[in-house]
C-alpha cells in the first residue's frame, strides 16, 4: 500500500502538480478505491456464498447449516472482510491527515459492531427457531427469554457505540448510568415486570402454550397461542385475540383448565330440581313397579330385604307407611341415577361418581349429578351431557316425579279452564 501511495504521489508530482494539491489528490484517489474495492469484495463474496454456498448447504444432509442459511446468517458475515478492509487500509491512506484518522476509525469501529451485532441476533434467531422445534421447550416461555436477551444486546450496542463516539471507556458509561437507574426503571418497567413474570410462570409451570385459560377481568376464555415477555395471547373460542400483560398472570387470578385435560375427563356438575310436591313413600305397587327397571332390579330387592329385617327385628307396624324405614321415590331414582352413570360408556369410570341431594331451594330439591365424562373435547363433552339429561329428564316420570318449572302461559292457561270447568 506505501508503494501504491507513493507511486500515485511521484505520477502526481511528475505530472506538473504542486506537492501540497498531489497530497489531496493521492488522498481522493485511494479513498475513491478503496471504497469501490470493499464494495465490489463485499458483491463478490455476497454472490459467491448465494450461488455456491448456500447450494452447498442445501445439499447436504445437517439441518443446523439450513437454518444459518434461512436466517441470513452468512449475508451479515460478508459485511466483515470489507470492513476489516477498510480499518487496515484507513492507517495508511490518512497517514497525513491526522485529525481525519480519528473520525475514520470511529466509523469503521461503529460499523464492525453493527456488523457482528446483526450476525450475533441472526444466531440468536437459529437458537430461538431450533430450540422452539424439540418437544421439551415447545410449552416454554422462550420468546420472553430471546427478547429479553436482544434487549441487552441492543443496550451494549449502545453502550460501545457512545464509547466510541465520546472517547470514553464502557466502564465510564455504565457508571454514569447507575445515576439514571430510576429513569431506567421507568422507562423499562413494563419490560422488568414481564421479565420478572416470565420466568415465575416458567419456574412454577402456571402457564404454557397451549393452555386453556380463563381470566374473567379481560374477558379472557380460550387457548394461549403466544407467550412473549409483555405480553401473553390467548385465542378466545369465538376466535378474537385477547392480549394481556404477561405480569397480570402472577398479580391477578386465573383458571388455567390444564389439569382437567391432563386428567383425561371433563367435570358434569348440573342438577335437576326436583317439586316437592311429588315426593312420597314407595307402595309396595309401585316397588313391584321398580323391579322392572333392569338397571335397579337388584337394587330394589336387596333394599327391600334389608327394611323388611329392620322393621320385623324392630316390631314395626307395616301397615301404615310412615312407619319404619320406607324407601322413596326420590331415594330410588337417586340411585337409578346413580347407576345409569356407572353404566354410561362416556363417563370415567376410574373418577368421582356422585348423585347428591342438596338443600332445599324455591325452585325445589337439588338433586345434582356430580361425575367426570371420559373425554374433553368439548363437542365430545356437550354431547354426552346432553344425552345424559334427555334420558333423565324423560326417565323422572317412571318414578312419579316431577321437575320443577316456573309456570309457563300454557300452565296458567289450563289452570283457569280446569277452574272453569269446575
Amino acid at each position: 500500500m506505501e508503494r501504491i501511495e507513493a507511486y500515485i504521489e511521484n505520477w502526481l508530482t511528475s505530472s506538473g502538480i504542486s506537492e501540497e494539491t498531489a497530497i489531496y489528490l493521492r488522498l481522493f484517489i485511494l479513498s475513491s478505491a478503496l471504497i469501490v474495492i470493499a464494495v465490489v469484495t463485499f458483491w463478490v463474496i455476497r454472490k459467491i456464498i448465494l450461488h455456491y454456498v448456500y447450494k452447498l448447504v442445501k445439499r447436504s444432509k445437517a439441518t443446523w447449516d439450513d437454518l444459518l442459511a434461512d436466517h441470513k446468517v452468512l449475508n451479515y458475515a460478508a459485511h466483515l472482510v470489507p470492513a476489516v478492509f477498510i480499518m487496515k487500509s484507513a492507517h495508511i491512506i490518512f497517514r497525513d491527515f491526522d485529525y481525519m484518522l480519528p473520525a475514520i476509525t470511529k466509523i469503521t469501529d461503529i460499523y464492525l459492531i453493527f456488523v457482528i451485532a446483526s450476525i450475533v441476533l441472526a444466531f440468536l434467531k437459529v437458537g430461538e427457531f431450533t430450540l422452539s422445534q424439540r418437544e421439551a421447550f415447545k410449552d416454554k416461555p422462550l420468546s420472553s427469554y430471546f427478547q429479553l436477551i436482544r434487549i441487552l444486546l441492543y443496550i451494549t450496542i449502545a453502550i460501545l457505540v457512545l464509547s466510541i463516539i465520546l472517547g470514553k471507556s464502557p466502564i465510564y458509561l455504565l457508571s454514569a448510568f447507575g445515576a439514571m437507574t430510576a429513569i431506567l426503571m421507568l422507562v423499562f418497567k413494563d419490560t422488568i415486570l414481564g421479565l420478572v413474570a416470565s420466568v415465575q410462570m416458567s419456574a412454577n409451570d402456571m402457564v404454557k402454550v397451549g393452555d386453556w385459560v380463563e381470566m374473567p377481568k379481560f374477558n379472557a376464555d380460550g387457548d394461549v397461542i403466544a407467550i412473549n415477555l409483555h405480553t401473553v395471547k390467548v385465542r378466545n373460542w369465538d376466535k378474537t385475540i385477547t392480549t394481556i400483560p404477561t405480569y397480570y398472570f402472577i398479580t391477578d387470578s386465573f383458571k388455567n383448565w390444564r389439569g382437567m385435560v391432563e386428567s383425561g375427563g371433563r367435570r358434569i356438575k348440573r342438577s335437576i330440581y326436583i317439586n316437592t310436591q311429588t315426593i312420597r313413600f314407595v307402595s309396595p305397587e309401585m316397588r313391584e313397579l321398580y323391579k322392572k327397571y333392569q338397571l335397579i332390579t337388584r337394587y330394589i330387592e336387596e333394599r327391600q330385604k334389608e327394611i323388611e329385617n329392620h322393621n320385623l327385628q324392630t316390631g314395626v307396624d307395616t301397615s301404615h307407611l310412615i312407619n319404619g324405614r320406607r324407601m322413596t321415590n326420590i331415594g330410588v331414582f337417586r340411585k337409578y341415577v346413580e347407576v345409569y352413570l356407572k353404566q354410561h360408556p362416556g363417563i370415567k369410570k376410574d373418577m368421582t361418581i356422585m348423585v347428591r341431594q342438596l338443600a332445599i331451594e324455591d325452585k325445589g330439591v337439588p338433586l345434582e349429578i356430580y361425575c367426570f365424562t371420559n373425554t374433553t373435547a368439548w363437542l365430545e363433552y356437550e354431547s354426552i351431557q346432553a344425552d345424559i339429561f334427555d334420558h333423565l329428564f324423560s326417565a323422572i316420570r317412571f318414578f312419579d316425579l316431577e321437575i320443577f318449572q316456573q309456570p309457563s302461559g300454557s300452565d296458567i292457561k289450563a289452570a283457569i279452564q280446569s277452574a272453569i270447568s269446575r
